[in-house]
């Protein structure tokens, strides 16, 4: 089963709200076989208040089987609510590296069994 990854990190305050990062995170993600949820995809308008882009991001983080994490979650208000409610729920939190190294990883194994 491929997990389904959410990604978590800054927006408030950066330039085009850090999209950037969140879309090459999420093209690496899914070039490595997982299935994506990118918060900066979702089509609310940059002008709505940042409680309903919290809302809306919370319920897609639920269907999700993991965060992947981007620099500078420890300075975002809502990076550290998202990890935060992850981490009661028991939902893995690791960094966009850590998840690609572990598709890699399963990707080797697979070849070495087959």
């Amino acid at each position: 089963m491929t997990k389904h990854l959410y990604i978590s990190g800054p927006m408030t305050g950066h330039e085009d709200f850090n999209r950037p990062a969140f879309h090459e995170a999420a093209r690496q993600l899914r070039q490595a076989g997982y299935r994506v949820t990118n918060p900066a995809e979702k089509g609310l308008p940059d002008s709505a208040p940042w409680q309903m882009h919290m809302r809306a991001d919370i319920k897609a983080m639920m269907d999700c089987d993991g965060l992947a994490i981007l620099a500078g979650w420890q300075n975002s208000r809502g990076a550290n609510a998202e990890i935060n409610l992850a981490h009661a729920l028991g939902i893995p939190v690791h960094g966009v590296i850590v998840w690609l190294a572990a598709a890699s990883k399963a990707k080797r194994k697979e070849v070495a069994t087959c």
